[in-house]
């Protein structure tokens, strides 16, 4: 396997350098608002399976069990698993990009982002910083264990019926 060394270009002006560092920071937001945007579609849909489920099942008792149920909580365990994966994404994502920011701002005078970083522990000491991504990543198993319930609820009701 042949390796890559990794070069990056430098800038030689500094107006230029900051041009790029403003656009790479525009760049870094908006992926923020599309993970945002992704979290909120996928709460949504799990929001919608979940009720649903409730809803047809409302009144019904466990004899009654519909073998549909299964197959939707298998479709919510899957959509919950890609949203997962899609976090995990957003955020392998983002760290390159403040890993570029870094980069660049040891050619600025003034390095804002490695700053705050480094008052926040880097991320390491819980007590200063939590990374929203930690409990981000939580969501969508919880989801998922729910899915579970319903799923072995029906496995269940269908053998009993």
């Amino acid at each position: 396997m042949i390796e890559k060394t990794e070069t990056i270009r430098q800038p030689k002006d500094k107006n230029q350098i900051i041009d790029i560092y403003i656009t790479y920071l525009q760049m870094a937001d908006k992926i923020s608002d599309r993970r945002q945007s992704a979290n909120s579609y996928f709460l949504t849909i799990n929001t919608v399976i979940v009720g649903l489920i409730s809803y047809m099942s409302f009144g019904s008792d466990i004899k009654n069990s519909n073998p549909y149920y299964a197959l939707v909580s298998i479709a919510g365990m899957v959509i919950c698993y890609y949203w997962y994966r899609l976090i995990r994404s957003y955020k392998d994502l983002n760290s390159g990009k403040f890993k570029v920011v870094h980069e660049i701002e040891k050619q600025l005078p003034i390095s804002p982002f490695d700053d705050e970083w480094e008052k926040l522990g880097r991320g390491k000491d819980k007590t200063k910083y939590l990374p929203f991504t930690k409990i981000e990543m939580r969501i969508p198993w919880i989801f998922f264990s729910l899915h579970i319930i319903v799923f072995f609820k029906s496995i269940i009701c269908i053998l009993i019926s």
